[in-house]
């Protein structure tokens, strides 16, 4: 049998530089990297996750508060148009007499999830009902919040923040946070005009894994897009920019006559100037 190296069948380039593989004190090389990769490639891309970053909170968007005794979920009713609070409780786990832990929690009914867009490179977001004809979550002057409206304006725009604990807190255009409020009887309603973030402020949001990636891959795009200053060809620019015909010369027949009397003028300098340092070549010999 030959032991013979057996040569790469992979096309290589004149010029390429070879890649050398890493070697590490602790034995791991890229084979760890890859399989991260590899692990978080093979997450269900509708997954329900908590955001790191305000970026990545877009797409399908599920709302909860950690309310005592029970957490509730942010709901629209497509019939009425409204807002409602809606008691997780009653979502009891199928093999489980104990409900699942908030954290825990995921959609179990198309109410109760929200759908986040945004305007690219603004830092605020536009929540719209996944149900029904869509109306943008609102709040007015007086801090009243609403799901009514069929387009969206300043008083549709919120601003997520991100709190130390990951939790979310929402601030409207008047710089008022969204809340979780308890009016007359002991029922629960939202409020848009809290000046603090306190418990009744911060919610556990919750996205798909597919559009929390989509962020990552698309912030990631922007810092190579950054990370050196764009190439521009000058000669080419100022051809195309600063001449008729985009980008052809464009003369008059007086112009062309110019050029070339200008063209024969020269040729007789530098052949008056190649006869002139001949004769003092000659001079000196």
């Amino acid at each position: 049998m030959s032991t013979e190296k057996v040569r790469s069948t992979k096309l290589k380039f004149k010029g390429d530089k070879t890649k050398r593989k890493r070697k590490r004190e602790d034995g791991d090389d890229d084979e760890g990297r890859s399989g991260t990769r590899r692990k978080d490639d093979n997450i269900d891309p509708e997954t329900w996750v908590f955001p790191e970053n305000p970026d990545e909170i877009r797409g399908p968007t599920f709302i909860v508060h950690p309310s005592d005794p029970v957490p509730i979920s942010i709901n629209f009713n497509a019939t009425t148009s409204r807002i409602v609070i809606h008691a997780l409780d009653k979502d009891k786990a199928e093999d489980s007499k104990e409900p699942p832990h908030v954290l825990e929690r995921t959609p179990t009914d198309v109410a109760q999830v929200w759908v986040t867009t945004r305007v690219a490179g603004s830092p605020t977001i536009n929540i719209r009902s996944g149900t029904g004809e869509g109306k943008f979550l609102s709040c007015d002057t007086h801090g009243i919040v609403s799901a009514d409206r069929d387009a969206r304006g300043p008083q549709e725009e919120w601003t997520p923040v991100i709190m130390p604990d990951g939790m979310v807190a929402f601030m409207n255009v008047y710089e008022k946070y969204m809340s979780i409020d308890e009016v007359a009887g002991g029922s629960l309603q939202l409020r848009g005009d809290s000046e603090q973030v306190g418990f009744g402020e911060r919610f556990w949001v919750k996205i798909q894994y597919k559009y929390k990636k989509e962020a990552t891959e698309d912030k990631k795009k922007k810092q190579e897009g950054m990370s050196g200053p764009p190439k521009i060809d000058e000669s080419a620019t100022n051809h195309l920019y600063q001449a008729w015909g985009a980008g052809r010369s464009v003369t008059s027949v007086e112009d062309k006559k110019e050029l070339k009397r200008a063209r024969k003028e020269g040729r007789l300098a530098e052949a008056l100037l190649d006869r002139r340092s001949k004769l003092k070549s000659d001079r000196f010999c």
